[in-house]
């Protein structure tokens, strides 16, 4: 009975790993692939045991299918590593391009970091402050630290602050204080309270600047998936100063484009996603979907910007983060669009995984470069 289990677990793991080379199917759960993607150092190693094991004990055939199947999972589970280590080779050129150099560049991608322990747990506390919702507020080390506004996901219906955490805490123990907001969810809310919301967190920040040791005029707003969206959408519309960067993770940048290549039978039904949170279809509430489109809105005076992306994210399409990069770019906005071949959405979900180690290399370039107290506008003269 031994074999036959061994040679399941090889078909079940050679199967996961396929996803670490194709989008998941709408029958296959997403947080699959995203296992598949980031627990590599782990999967690895069980692939090639349980193939082994199952050749070991076996004979014929399932024998050697338990092996070949053993040996697809090990190779395929190894790919994002290999393929991290080779997008790292140039990322740090790429960001100094764009951002100017960074003293405190180490590397990318390490073998070594994928079994590193993550960051130290820090306790936030949460404010309340009238006409602002809920937030928690990570106090920096420093005094008058930059400030990263955080913004969660959740298809704008749903999720709440505090979505992985320990990226929090790893910008904590960078240096910077860390905003992690609220705001109102659709349908109850439609666009643009969230944006009202996030406005309203910036303006107390910058009111209780002395009193939170932060520096109200060094900000960067952060937002991943739908936050990613409201993020993008207020970095730009808004024209703030005070906004020095933004940072958009897996995020949604033109409701247009995705109302017109949404599904109603995909994995999220997005046209209704799109129309309890807009108020509408766009032929009803158009001035709403071009209001919450980030892309609309990007001038050269927009400011700098980084992207982290998925290629295989089956929620939201790669391509409206490609889409945004070209507009930046057109626009001389300096930006920076990190594209991950293997990773889905929540790419960033275990820090020590190469889409973790990759983005989070990403992230800290930037953040130390736009937040610098001499920065005006980032990137070459």
């Amino acid at each position: 009975m031994l074999r036959w289990f061994f040679l399941l677990l090889a078909f079940f793991l050679g199967a996961l790993s396929l996803l670490t080379v194709v989008e998941a199917p709408d029958w296959v759960s997403w947080k699959l692939a995203l296992l598949a993607g980031q627990f590599g150092s782990v999967l690895v190693p069980l692939a090639l045991g349980a193939g082994l094991m199952g050749w070991l004990l076996g004979s014929g055939l399932p024998a050697r299918l338990a092996l070949l199947f053993g040996v697809v999972g090990g190779v395929l589970f190894a790919m994002p590593g290999v393929e991290a280590w080779w997008i790292g080779r140039s990322l740090p050129a790429t960001l100094a391009r764009e951002f100017g150099p960074s003293p405190e560049a180490g590397r990318p991608f390490s073998l070594a970091a994928l079994y590193a322990s993550g960051p130290v747990r820090v306790k936030p506390v949460t404010l309340s402050y009238p006409g602002v919702q809920p937030l928690d507020f990570y106090r920096a080390a420093r005094p008058a630290a930059p400030v990263v506004v955080v913004i969660h996901g959740g298809g704008w219906d749903n999720g709440e602050r505090g979505q992985i955490p320990e990226l929090n805490y790893w910008l904590v123990s960078r240096g910077y204080a860390v905003a992690d907001i609220s705001y109102r969810l659709a349908p109850a809310a439609i666009w643009p309270a969230q944006r009202a919301d996030v406005l309203a967190a910036i303006a107390a920040l910058k009111g209780h600047a002395a009193t939170l040791g932060l520096d109200p005029a060094r900000i960067v707003v952060f937002g991943r998936s739908a936050g990613g969206q409201i993020a993008e959408a207020v970095a730009y519309g808004t024209k703030d100063p005070a906004i020095r960067g933004v940072v958009g993770f897996y995020a949604p940048a033109d409701m247009n484009f995705a109302y017109a290549f949404g599904r109603e039978d995909d994995i999220l039904k997005s046209p209704q996603l799109l129309r309890q949170f807009l108020g509408g279809a766009p032929a009803t509430a158009q001035a709403a979907y071009d209001s919450a489109s980030g892309i609309l809105s990007v001038s050269p005076a927009s400011p700098p910007t980084l992207l982290v992306h998925g290629q295989l994210d089956t929620l939201v399409w790669h391509r409206q983060s490609e889409r945004l990069a070209k507009r930046l770019g057109d626009a001389n906005v300096p930006r920076v669009f990190l594209s991950l071949p293997w990773s889905t959405h929540a790419l960033e979900y275990h820090l020590a995984s190469p889409g973790g180690q990759l983005s989070t290399f990403a992230l800290a370039w930037f953040l130390q470069a736009v937040t610098k107290s001499d920065h005006g506008r980032a990137g070459p003269p």
